[in-house]
């Protein structure tokens, strides 16, 4: 798959692309990224992408033209396809797990990453096909929100991670978060152990053991979430029992 990245940052997805367990997906090309500086689209001695906002107010505006040049460019240079292209927003739809494997089973997109005050609405109405947010909080570009997609889409493609089975078992890939993990020693100095269950053994027992933590720390934690796996038919009758018994209930 392929991402063409739009952005008046580009350094800012260097380190991020050569470092950690998802550097093997950059390097091998499973995830191909090419960045856009969009200064090199700007038609002035100044590589101005941005001016003031029509009809006053603070912050500068990212500019049509330019942008309309770079996407035109990227269209050119994969072929004449006509890819997805992902604008990142506050005012976008919450970006979950499953939409991050919906992605990364797809052939890419591009990702176009605002700055300022934003981007010149016509450009965000002819060209956008999907608004994504992290979360209820503003930053100050596309960029981050970029690569956390990247790295999010990275991580679920075959030979990644160590384990063929690391991400099935990570928060949200079954509609719940994580359970607790621990490591050596078994105990630590100041007498905190290890839970018994985990030391000894018995398969079945320990995966009851995670299940549970794993449905009551959601219930917890995120009740929204334990309803969303109930109405989707994801929790058993095991799971019901153990909610009901539980001071954890949603």
């Amino acid at each position: 798959m392929r991402f063409d990245v739009l952005t008046i940052f580009p350094e800012l997805f260097a380190p991020h692309l050569t470092h950690g367990v998802t550097r093997r997906a950059f390097e091998s090309r499973q995830v191909d990224v090419r960045l856009w500086p969009l200064r090199d689209f700007a038609d002035d001695n100044y590589r101005r992408v941005d001016d003031r906002t029509y009809g006053g107010g603070p912050g500068m505006v990212m500019l049509a033209e330019p942008l309309e040049r770079a996407l035109t460019a990227v269209t050119a240079d994969r072929g004449g396809d006509a890819p997805a292209v992902i604008h990142f927003t506050p005012t976008g739809a919450r970006l979950d797990q499953s939409r991050v494997a919906e992605l990364a089973a797809g052939p890419g997109a591009v990702l176009l990453c605002g700055r300022y005050e934003g981007i010149d609405q016509r450009v965000l109405d002819r060209h956008v096909t999907l608004e994504l947010s992290l979360g209820d909080f503003v930053l100050s570009g596309g960029e981050l929100p970029a690569l956390a997609l990247l790295d999010a889409v990275a991580r679920l493609q075959d030979g990644v991670l160590g384990d063929a089975q690391s991400h099935q078992q990570d928060s949200f890939s079954d509609g719940l978060l994580d359970c607790p993990h621990y490591s050596r020693p078994e105990v630590l100095p100041d007498g905190r152990a290890v839970p018994p269950v985990l030391l000894s053994g018995h398969h079945a027992d320990i995966r009851r053991w995670r299940r549970e933590q794993s449905l009551a720390i959601t219930a917890a934690r995120r009740p929204d979430l334990i309803e969303a796996a109930r109405a989707a038919g994801r929790l058993s009758k095991a799971d019901e029992a153990y909610l009901a018994k539980s001071r954890h209930k949603p």
